[in-house]
């Protein structure tokens, strides 16, 4: 039976409304909420971050996915983790010995998860894909909402799909970046299990019904 979840992303609610926007995911057919937290080093943007991860698992009410754009991550493992955390995900080009801080994200009783830039092949995930329990596939270049999707994801989906079945792993493929009602659908027959939505939900002048109507095709 088909359940693929949808994320949407807080980077592209209404800072001014947080609370209001946290309680509007709590209250729809969303499943997880996507956090993404920016240093202005790995990506040249910055985003927000403890305090305002605080307040937002205060209030959140389902799964908290934080995807770390960041150098080092592995200094803050246990910080994201008292923080409320349920998925730490760290980017591949981003870690030096990532067997070990995939170890140190499920020690400190996270799920681990890796996320992977657009040049980056899935197939350099191959030695450790049964370690991983989600692989966050970036479908924009990294750094900032809004940007246009790169076409070669679906390609990506496929192939890592295959990697995951051939190693008889329950890994979890998440989509990040430009999901729209336009390629969910594909998206979804390809192999993604997760699709993260920022400015598709809160652009939209109903955010509750576009969440529903995502979860729909996604799972058609």
């Amino acid at each position: 039976m088909s359940n693929k979840l949808i994320a949407p992303s807080v980077l592209a609610s209404d800072f001014g409304n947080l609370q209001r926007d946290i309680e509007m995911i709590n209250n729809s057919e969303a499943d997880w909420f996507h956090i993404d937290i920016m240093d202005g080093v790995f990506v040249p943007n910055i985003s927000f971050g403890m305090p305002v991860l605080k307040a937002i698992s205060d209030h959140a009410k389902k799964t908290i996915d934080v995807h770390l754009m960041i150098v080092d991550p592995d200094r803050y493992i246990k910080e994201f983790a008292k923080l409320g955390a349920n998925i730490l995900t760290v980017h591949y080009e981003a870690c030096t010995h990532l067997h070990r801080t995939l170890q140190a994200i499920k020690a400190e009783g996270m799920k681990a998860g890796v996320a992977i830039n657009p040049h980056t092949s899935v197939d350099l995930l191959k030695d450790v894909i049964k370690d991983i329990d989600l692989v966050c596939i970036m479908s924009v270049n990294p750094g900032f909402g809004g940007h246009s999707f790169i076409e070669n994801t679906y390609q990506k989906v496929q192939r890592l799909k295959e990697m995951i079945t051939l190693n008889n792993s329950e890994t979890l493929i998440e989509i990040d970046g430009g999901v729209t009602d336009k390629n969910a659908a594909e998206l979804s027959k390809a192999g993604a299990d997760v699709l993260v939505a920022g400015s598709f939900v809160f652009k939209s002048e109903n955010q509750p019904e576009t969440i529903k109507n995502l979860k729909q095709i996604a799972n058609s």
